[in-house]
């Protein structure tokens, strides 16, 4: 039947015809391809058409199973006989056939080879330092306006960052440590060492009753000229515009296709006098003048009441200063105001309300992963995303992320060393050191690239070659001694020499107070307390504790220990409600811990493990795991145990600095080993858990549980 059929298909000349459609229709569907976007037709032109060969091919099918082509025109097919007719005469049909097909793929294989699809090219990120600009008016309400507008505007194009001032500022006195701002030729100098790719200076001179302004364009590398612009306004109030407008020149000659300006229009109202306020106010908050700071964002702010930026400027500092209610209200104010704003500028502000005043992390990645998706170039973006995610404890991310803002600026000595420090927490120490050295060989004064340098050698054993790495931090000036000071005190409390402790941080404080570092003062006095707890020495721990003022994590949490360890469960619970009560996950996680091992404590094993398991709920926090391993063992659940410290050892390196704040905390590793023995000795493990005493020996010889681990070998 099947026999039969297909040779009364070929009969008809079914196939041939279906070969010659397939063909035809093959050339046309390319050569459309080509023809139809040269003429701009809308897509949906060649869309129609292939939809249409398809719509056409059945509909061909049936049309020659009925009809044929014969010498006397297009007849119905006649009815079968034994004899198969094959109308175009002999071969004559199967060639033209095989000839359409033949051009058809040819014609295809051409346009591939050719060209194929276009596709786009994506620009690559360019980077761009704006030097100071020559003020040759005579008005000073252009200094470091016309650099701040340039700024904005040339930062609407999402290819494009620019290098922060302030950085500058600084590589700027590392090279010339006399020099005063940022002229052109020290400018120059600042993009040679920090690989920035282009370079941008100018001047606005007074021309007749107006301006004139100038601006140049060159390589940062060479000083090839890339663009050179000029234009004149009529008074002030158009500058802003003229700058905008020559901006547009600047991103286009770096790449920027269809340049509208629109970025500029959107910023503020026409106030060069606000801009200046503004710019003014953001350089005294750089260096600590924050009094002075309030009053020009309130100055920018009058001159204009639409300044979206000035207003979170403004709110930022009163928050960092503690005066969060008068914060709240500008927040409030500038977040009205966020269509005066750059769409790059209105990410960065949300991302600064959701990470540091609202402390809504995720809402602050989800806002800065937008921010990197709309502008790749932009390496504060990434470097703030980074930081994001180190808050919510993903290191990883916080590591992957601050690299790629390293590929914009690979010498940016705070981003290398944040890299370090990112490392350092993920447990990746090799990269942690290799990281940390080149931040020291960029800037051999980066104090706080040494403490990777020691976590490394540290986790590594060699507790000797941390404390040198501290020795060396020492001696990089009052900040670096002091975090020196934490660092040695740290290691002894490691290995149990709690007295040697107490005289370190004693001696920390003493300098701390001389160079009013009063946070500092805060950690050690906590520190302090904390030696005196494992030594039992309740009037010290007291002492210690009340001699505290200072709050936040890196000294609460630790207090709460040592007021546990001397038996004070009203101070120990004290501190838990008052962490509960905080916004932050973190807080209200070490909150419910404390609340664990106060009933722990008490003898209600269960309930302890109960609200352990839900701190971890709250925030998944090395210090928690370590202690709900611990009850655990307590409980008699020794693989519950097993899995908890096994995962504390996998996640090491968050011990570097348990409270995130960059002050070291390995000593609450020393006793990891010991649990883990006992975990391993409880199931049975023998030989596993005696490693382990033997590994907690080397770090913590003296002590009660070192006379333990020494009575189960």
């Amino acid at each position: 039947m099947l026999t039969k059929f297909i040779r009364e298909l070929r009969r008809r000349e079914v196939f041939r015809s279906a070969g010659l459609y397939v063909g035809i229709c093959w050339i046309v569907v390319e050569g459309a391809s080509i023809v139809l976007p040269t003429f701009n037709a809308p897509d949906w032109m060649l869309q129609a058409l292939i939809i249409a060969v398809l719509v056409g091919f059945p509909v061909m099918l049936v049309l020659a199973w009925i009809y044929d082509f014969t010498d006397h025109g297009i007849v119905v097919q006649a009815e079968a006989t034994d004899t198969i007719v094959i109308p175009f005469g002999d071969r004559k049909g199967d060639f033209i056939v095989i000839g359409v097909l033949a051009v058809a793929l040819i014609f295809s294989v051409y346009l591939n080879i050719r060209g194929g699809p276009e596709t786009v090219e994506e620009i690559k990120p360019v980077s761009v330092l704006i030097a100071d600009f020559v003020n040759s008016t005579g008005d000073p309400v252009f200094d470091g306006s016309v650099e701040q507008a340039l700024q904005i505007g040339l930062e609407g194009a999402p290819f494009i960052t620019t290098y922060p001032r302030a950085t500058a500022d600084r590589v700027a006195r590392t090279l010339r440590p006399d020099a005063t701002g940022l002229p052109a030729e020290l400018a120059r100098l600042v993009s040679v060492r920090e690989e920035i790719d282009v370079l941008l200076d100018g001047e606005i001179r007074t021309e007749g009753d107006g301006y004139e302004l100038v601006i140049r364009a060159t390589k940062g590398a060479d000083g090839e000229e890339v663009v050179s612009a000029s234009t004149d306004v009529d008074s002030k109030l158009e500058v802003l515009n003229a700058i905008n407008s020559l901006t547009g020149e600047v991103r286009e000659a770096l790449g920027e296709e269809d340049v509208d300006g629109a970025p500029m229009e959107t910023f503020t109202a026409n106030s060069i006098e606000a801009m200046q306020d503004y710019t003014q106010a953001q350089q005294l908050v750089l260096t600590g003048q924050r009094e002075e700071a309030l009053e020009l964002y309130a100055a920018a702010v009058d001159k204009d009441p639409n300044f979206g930026r000035a207003l979170s400027g403004w709110a930022l500092t009163l928050f960092s200063m503690g005066r969060a209610e008068a914060a709240n209200v500008l927040w409030e104010q500038a977040l009205s105001k966020m269509d005066t704003m750059t769409p790059r500028e209105r990410y960065r502000t949300l991302g600064l309300y959701y990470m540091r005043v609202a402390g809504n992390y995720e809402k602050a990645i989800e806002n800065y992963e937008a921010l990197v998706d709309a502008y790749p170039a932009d390496n504060a973006a990434h470097n703030d995303l980074a930081v994001a995610h180190f808050a919510t404890l993903n290191f990883d991310a916080a590591r992957d992320h601050v690299r790629k803002a390293l590929e914009v600026y690979p010498n940016n000595i705070i981003m290398r060393s944040n890299l370090a420090l990112f490392a350092m927490y993920a447990g990746d120490f090799e990269t942690a050191k290799t990281e940390a050295e080149q931040a020291l060989s960029l800037d051999e004064n980066r104090y706080v690239a040494w403490l990777p340098l020691a976590m490394e050698r540290a986790a590594a054993g060699d507790i000797g070659g941390a404390e040198a790495a501290y020795d060396t931090m020492q001696s990089l000036g009052d900040s670096g001694r002091s975090l020196a000071n934490l660092g040695v005190a740290d290691l002894q409390m490691l290995r149990g020499d709690y007295e040697a402790a107490i005289e370190t941080l004693r001696a920390g404080i003493a300098h701390d107070y001389a160079t009013g570092n009063a946070r500092s003062q805060a950690t050690k006095q906590v520190m302090i307390a904390s030696a005196f707890a494992a030594r039992g020495a309740e009037v010290g721990t007291r002492e210690a504790l009340l001699a505290v003022e200072e709050g936040g994590l890196g000294r609460e949490v630790p207090a709460a220990f040592a007021s546990l360890a001397i038996g004070d469960t009203v101070t120990a619970r004290g501190i838990a409600d008052a962490l509960g009560g905080k916004l932050q996950s973190q807080s209200r996680a070490y909150g419910r811990m404390i609340e664990g091992l106060l009933q722990l404590e008490s003898g209600d094993k269960v309930t302890a493990i109960d609200s352990l398991r839900a701190a971890l709920g709250l925030a998944d926090l090395w210090l928690i795991r370590f202690e709900l391993g611990r009850a655990y063992l307590d409980a008699g659940f020794a693989a519950e145990a097993m899995d908890e410290l096994q995962t504390c050892q996998a996640r090491i390196g968050e011990a570097t600095s348990l409270f995130l704040d960059d002050r070291p905390t390995w000593r609450y590793t020393a006793t990891l080993p010991y649990w883990m023995g006992r975990a391993e000795e409880a199931l049975g493990m023998a030989h596993a858990a005696k490693e382990k005493y033997r590994l907690f020996l080397q770090v913590r010889p003296e002590g009660p549980l070192a006379d333990d681990a020494r009575g189960r070998l």
